[in-house]
């Protein structure tokens, strides 16, 4: 097994995109898997400009098989699961594909290494909307799950998953709890993204609105390249462990589109219109993590807070426009 080989499981995604440059600037030989590998455009990984220094494979995360024969193939010292649906506003619309792409591909990876057995470490995506409504409290690593989304069931159920299969089985698997970060990376059907994209364009002088739902919502909002490193960290650790990635500070939705448009001079309120169509079924008020533990565990600590994220974004945005 070589040491320096490590796979992600949904590459192509923002946080796909970032790690494999992390792995790659550190020595180590990546692998990516998407489900159809010479279909799929792997736009991310063409901006960063590590598309050709990686190995890309097709791999299906809820058939066990393909899983399986994968990872028997590559023999990874380190496996990166980020994969899964990601958007919660979609996991309303499909509930069934979003648990299946979640909970299910963490079984099949979990029985794919306990199968194989070898020093394989797993690193699991989690999610903040675990916590569900701390009401204005710091979520840790021992705040109860009190999930409001199929999301959010989802993620906690891997959260579950991987926890049983490491006092089970013995296994290196952890789980990173991690609050919203953003970047340029970010698909437009996140609101973080269509906010800027949006601002953009009105700077540039496009007369539209933009048009969104509860903007009093409060989150903490990171930056996706610093949060990849934390994933990276927890597998390096003597034992595996869960950790709360989040920069400890929340802002409200409203303080993030304010700072967009401050950010290209112009005031938000003339642009911005609220659909009561985009609130969702069940909404989180608040969240904000208490990333304390992976600071004295890990030596992590988020150095970008949500002005200079929104600064960064709308800055790569006017240069793309």
């Amino acid at each position: 097994m070589d040491k320096r080989k490590a796979l992600i499981i949904g590459i192509s995604g923002q946080d796909g995109a970032y790690l494999a440059r992390l792995l790659l600037a550190k020595g180590y030989e990546v692998y990516g898997t998407a489900r159809d590998a010479q279909m799929a455009m792997f736009t991310n990984l063409k901006l960063l400009g590590i598309y050709d220094k990686l190995c890309l494979e097709s791999m299906a995360p809820n058939d066990f098989r393909s899983v399986f024969q994968t990872i028997s193939k590559i023999m990874p010292c380190e496996i990166y699961n980020l994969a899964g649906q990601s958007s919660v506003g979609l996991s309303f619309l499909q509930p069934v594909e979003t648990l299946e792409s979640i909970s299910v591909s963490t079984l099949n990876i979990l029985e794919a290494i306990r199968f194989i057995g070898g020093p394989i470490r797993f690193y699991n995506a989690s999610s903040s909307e675990c916590f569900g409504d701390t009401e204005g409290m710091a979520a840790d690593e021992l705040t109860p799950f009190r999930p409001r989304s199929p999301y959010a069931v989802a993620k906690s159920a891997a959260f579950w998953e991987v926890a049983n299969y490491r006092e089970a089985y013995n296994l290196f698997a952890c789980s990173g709890i991690l609050f919203n970060h953003e970047s340029p990376l970010r698909p437009e059907r996140f609101v973080t993204k269509k906010i800027i994209a949006t601002v953009c364009r009105i700077s540039n002088g496009c007369n539209e609105k933009l048009q969104l739902g509860n903007i009093s919502i409060e989150r903490d909002w990171g930056w996706a390249p610093e949060y990849v490193e934390a994933m990276w960290l927890m597998l390096q650790r003597d034992y595996p462990n869960d950790y709360v990635i989040a920069t400890g500070e929340s802002n409200s939705l409203e303080n993030f589109v304010e700072e967009a448009f401050k950010a290209v001079g112009l005031d938000w309120k003339k642009y911005v219109t609220i659909d009561k169509s985009l609130f969702r079924p069940t909404e989180i008020a608040s969240g904000r993590g208490n990333p304390a533990k992976a600071k004295e565990q890990l030596g992590w600590e988020a150095q970008v807070k949500m002005r200079q994220v929104v600064r960064n974004m709308v800055e790569a945005e006017l240069q793309k426009i």
